[in-house]
C-alpha cells in the first residue's frame, strides 16, 4: 500500500470536509427544466422565465429572511452564494445582543462583521433586528424567540449602549432597522404592548440620534393581535413618537395565503386611528416544505416542496396586489438545536440539515426567481378599480373585468401596468383553499376593459413556463380584450404582455 497516497488522500478529504458549503452545496439550476412538475396545458410553450439577479434590479417589494444566525440556527456562509441569483436585495437579519456581548462589557462583533461586510460587498442591504436580550444582566430579557423585553435599569441601559454602539458600526452599510421581534409571544407574559412601546421608542431615538436617515420598523408583532398592536400604537401617538417609524411589521402565518387579507385591513384600520400616512410591512411568512416534525408555525399539515412553492409565490403576490412589502421565510432550512429535541424548521427555500449546511435549492426558490424577475417597481398596480361580475372572485381588481359564467370558485386577481410603456400584466390564482399536490387546471375566460397589451403570453410562475396564448383563445374590441380557456389552478399564472417577461 502506497503510504503516501493514503496521506494525501486523507488531507485531501479533510480539506473538503473543512470547505463543505462549498463542496456539498447543489449549484443552481439555469436551465429551462429547473423545475419539473406534472403541470401541463395545450398552449404552446415559448421558453422559460430568465431570472434576474439583485444588479440587475433597482428595487422592488421583496425581502427574504435570513434569521436565527445570532442563535447559530443557520450558517451563513452556507446560502451567501444563492442570495444574489435570488434576485432580492434586501436580507432580514437578527443582531444578536447576547451573541455580540457574551462577557458583560465586551462586545464580539466579528461573527456579525463578517455578515455585513460581505452582504454589503455583494450589494444586499442588511435589514437588521435590535434582537434578542442578554443573559449577563438581571432582567436583561431572554435571547430567544418569545423571551422577554429587557426591563431592568441596568439590563436598559446595557441595552442603549449595545445599539448605540452597533449603529455607529455600521451605519455606513445598514439603513434598514427593526426593533424586537413577536413581543406579543412568549414565555414571558409581562412583554405587555406598553413595555415593547416603551422598548420601541428608546431605541428608535438612539438610532435616529446617530443615524437621523435610518429607516426603522417597529412592533413585529406575531400573528394580529388587534388589541395589542391599538395599545402599542397608543403609546407611540401619546408620546409623539409613532411618526419616527417608517412602517410597522406583522407575521400572520395562516394555511391558505388569501385567508388573512380582512385582518390585515382590520391592523391597517387600527393604525389609521393613530397614523394613516405609515405602511405596514409583512415582515415573516412562509411556508413548510415537509410535513410533520417540522418546527414552526403550520408544521402540522401535509406539505410538500410544490405546496410551499405554490403557497410562498402567492404571498408574495397577494402583498404585491395589497401594496405591502413583504419578506420571504425564508432563505434556509433552520437547524433548531436548542430544546429538548432538535427539529429543523422546513420554511427554508434552500434544503439544508442538522448540520446547517446548503445541500440545494427548492422549488419555491425557482418560483420566487421567477416572480422577482418580473415583478419590480417598474411596475405599478391598477387601483381604484371593480369587476362588473361575480364580486366574490376579486377582492381588488381592474375594472370592468368579467368572467365566464359557471365559473364556482374564488379567484385572486390583480393588474399592473408598467410605469413607462403602460403595457400590462394580470396576476390570476385560485385562492379559496390551501395549495394542494395537484397541478390540475381548470379553463375559464375573462374580459379585461381598459386593457393595453400587443402580444399577450402566458406564464406560470411555478416553473416559470412562458406560453403562446394563441390567436384563437383571445381577441380585442377597442381597449377591451377577451382571452378563452385560460388554465387556471391554486398557484400564480400571468396574463402578460410579452415585452414584460424576458425567457430563453
Amino acid at each position: 500500500m502506497n503510504w503516501y497516497l493514503v496521506k494525501i488522500t486523507f488531507a485531501a478529504l479533510c480539506l473538503v470536509i473543512a470547505k463543505k458549503e462549498v463542496v456539498f452545496a447543489q449549484k443552481i439550476d439555469t436551465s429551462n427544466e429547473r423545475v419539473k412538475t406534472n403541470f401541463s396545458i395545450s398552449l404552446p410553450r415559448l421558453g422559460t422565465v430568465k431570472p434576474r439577479s439583485t444588479n440587475e434590479i433597482e428595487s422592488s417589494n421583496w425581502l427574504i429572511g435570513c434569521e436565527t444566525m445570532d442563535r447559530d440556527f443557520t450558517d451563513y456562509d452556507q446560502y451567501k452564494e444563492y442570495l444574489v441569483p435570488l434576485g432580492i436585495k434586501r436580507l432580514r437579519m437578527q443582531a444578536g445582543w447576547d451573541k455580540t456581548e457574551k462577557v458583560k462589557g465586551k462586545y464580539d462583533w466579528a461573527w456579525l462583521d463578517h455578515i455585513i461586510d460581505d452582504a454589503h460587498k455583494r450589494g444586499l442591504k442588511p435589514w437588521l433586528q435590535t434582537s434578542y436580550g442578554n443573559h449577563n444582566y438581571p432582567n436583561g430579557g431572554g435571547s430567544n424567540l418569545g423571551a422577554g423585553v429587557p426591563t431592568s435599569k441596568e439590563a436598559l441601559e446595557a441595552w442603549d449602549r449595545w445599539v448605540e454602539a452597533m449603529v455607529k458600526r455600521y451605519k455606513d452599510k445598514v439603513v434598514d432597522w427593526e426593533i424586537w421581534n413577536e413581543p406579543n409571544f412568549g414565555d414571558n407574559q409581562e412583554n405587555t404592548p406598553e413595555k415593547a412601546a416603551a422598548l420601541n421608542i428608546r431605541t428608535i431615538d438612539i438610532i435616529k440620534r446617530i443615524q437621523p436617515e435610518a429607516k426603522v420598523s417597529g412592533l413585529a408583532l406575531g400573528h394580529i393581535g388587534l388589541d395589542y398592536a391599538d395599545r402599542f400604537f397608543k403609546v407611540l401617538a401619546e408620546k409623539k413618537k409613532i411618526n419616527l417609524f417608517n412602517n410597522f411589521t406583522y407575521h400572520d402565518y395562516a394555511y391558505n395565503p388569501d385567508s388573512h387579507y380582512a385582518k390585515v385591513m382590520q391592523l391597517r384600520a387600527v393604525l389609521d386611528k393613530y397614523a394613516p400616512n405609515i405602511p405596514l410591512r409583512q415582515g415573516e411568512n412562509g411556508a413548510p416544505s415537509s410535513p410533520g416534525f417540522g418546527r414552526g408555525a403550520l408544521g402540522d399539515y401535509e406539505w410538500s416542496e410544490l405546496t410551499q412553492a405554490k403557497w410562498d409565490t402567492r404571498r408574495m403576490l397577494g402583498d404585491l396586489g395589497h401594496d405591502i412589502e413583504t419578506s420571504v421565510f425564508g432563505i434556509i432550512e433552520m437547524a433548531y438545536t436548542s430544546g429538548p429535541i432538535n427539529r429543523l424548521n422546513y420554511k427554508g427555500i434552500i434544503k439544508s440539515d442538522s448540520t446547517k449546511r446548503a445541500i440545494r435549492p427548492k422549488i419555491a426558490y425557482y418560483a420566487i426567481q421567477n416572480v422577482t424577475a418580473i415583478f419590480d417597481h417598474s411596475l405599478q398596480r391598477i387601483k381604484k378599480l371593480e369587476p362588473t361580475y361575480n364580486r366574490a372572485f376579486v377582492p381588488e381588481n381592474k375594472a370592468e373585468m368579467t368572467f365566464s359564467p359557471g365559473t364556482d370558485r374564488s379567484l385572486a386577481v390583480y393588474a399592473y401596468q408598467h410605469k413607462d410603456t403602460k403595457k400590462q400584466v394580470f396576476t390570476i390564482w385560485a385562492n379559496d383553499y390551501i395549495p394542494v399536490e395537484s397541478n390540475a387546471t381548470r379553463n375559464l375566460s375573462f374580459s379585461f376593459a381598459n386593457a393595453n397589451m400587443d402580444t399577450p403570453v402566458y406564464v406560470d410562475i411555478i416553473t416559470g413556463g412562458v406560453y403562446e396564448i394563441p390567436a384563437s383563445q383571445w381577441k380585442k374590441a377597442g381597449d377591451i380584450y377577451t382571452f378563452t380557456d385560460i388554465p387556471i389552478y391554486d398557484a400564480p399564472i400571468l396574463i402578460a404582455d410579452k415585452s414584460l417577461v424576458t425567457f430563453q
